[in-house]
């Protein structure tokens, strides 16, 4: 297979690295707007580059990989279904929830597949949570907890394009959530606070926030997200049922100290970065994106998941501006 690759940054370059090891891979198209990024990313996975996107699209692709800036994730999409390329992008489908709209309704139009790139669904420990949930091991559910909580701030002109904390890093969560319980989320109450940089009070984020939603069943979830968890990269999931309870990142890596004497769990070593934690499950999303390009498989994610999680994260962003519970069907976007 032929596969074109549009961004080739920190995410970009490590995506081409992945899937120029899959067996079914046979050549790499990448491009950047920064010809010299694509040029070094394509000398190291054995790959040509293309002078534009124009060209990429032109190149008898099987496939197509979006890691941009998500200020053309919709544009890029578009693209990949005009040119009837099976696409991959990295989350968020849009900028925002009006285009995220749109492009929905215009995937579900098509018969080209679109895959939203929401890793967690491809974690070994993710998937295993699911189906003890959806398959009644634990019990009817009643809480889950969901923690994304990096090692340090992104830099600060980041900020200002990220969307906010809920949308570009809670997001995550919000999508996780979906997938492990099989609900829906009704209504959400946000909050936020800065105790870090100024560049986020600067920028209109937060670097610290926590949510509670509601789920169509009467379930409560609690979200939390940080930029600053000094101790290491620490993302999990907890959701406790009438008959039991099971975790998700509760491993040796876990990140933090028991203040318990005696007590030496976790021993380590911890994660301090997203690639690092979850390097498996890239690996396996983007060999379930070639099956997906190949026709062997639908969308494991779809544009449509995309903009439910994107919903979610901009009721919390608007409860927390406006300090008020929201609901979901205020929200574009319903079917």
């Amino acid at each position: 297979m032929r596969i074109g690759l549009a961004g080739t940054g920190r995410i970009g370059a490590f995506h081409a690295r992945t899937l120029a090891g899959l067996d079914s891979v046979d050549s790499l198209v990448l491009f950047d707007v920064v010809p010299e990024a694509a040029r070094a990313a394509a000398d190291a996975v054995g790959g040509t580059v293309a002078p534009s996107i124009e060209a990429l699209l032109a190149s008898d692709l099987d496939g197509f990989v979006i890691t941009t800036g998500t200020h053309t994730h919709a544009e890029l999409i578009r693209a990949g279904l005009a040119a009837g390329i099976p696409t991959f992008c990295e989350k968020p489908v849009a900028g925002d929830v009006a285009s995220s709209v749109e492009l929905a309704n215009l995937a579900a139009d098509t018969d080209v597949p679109v895959h939203i790139g929401f890793q967690r669904r491809f974690d070994a420990g993710y998937r295993r949570l699911r189906d003890a949930v959806q398959g009644g091991e634990l019990g009817w559910i009643h809480s889950v907890r969901a923690a994304t909580h990096d090692q340090s701030p992104p830099p600060a002109a980041y900020i200002p394009t990220s969307g906010g904390l809920f949308r570009d890093c809670s997001v995550h969560d919000f999508d996780i959530l979906r997938f492990v319980t099989g609900r829906e989320v009704v209504s959400v109450y946000g909050v936020g606070a800065n105790k870090g940089e100024r560049f986020f009070t600067e920028g209109g984020d937060v670097d610290t926030a926590a949510a509670v939603l509601t789920l169509d069943d009467g379930t409560l979830a609690m979200v939390s997200a940080t930029r600053y968890n000094g101790a290491g990269h620490d993302v999990r999931m907890e959701v406790h049922g009438s008959a039991g309870a099971m975790s998700v990142g509760l491993d040796d890596s876990y990140a933090f100290t028991s203040a318990e004497a005696g007590v030496q769990f976790p021993p380590g070593p911890r994660h301090w970065s997203f690639m690092e934690r979850f390097l498996p499950a890239y690996q396996v999303e983007l060999g379930a994106f070639v099956d997906v390009a190949a026709g062997r498989i639908p969308s494991p994610c779809t544009v449509a998941d995309g903009l439910a999680a994107a919903r979610i994260a901009e009721a919390c962003s608007i409860s927390r501006e406006q300090d008020r519970p929201v609901e979901l069907s205020e929200i574009p976007g319903l079917p």
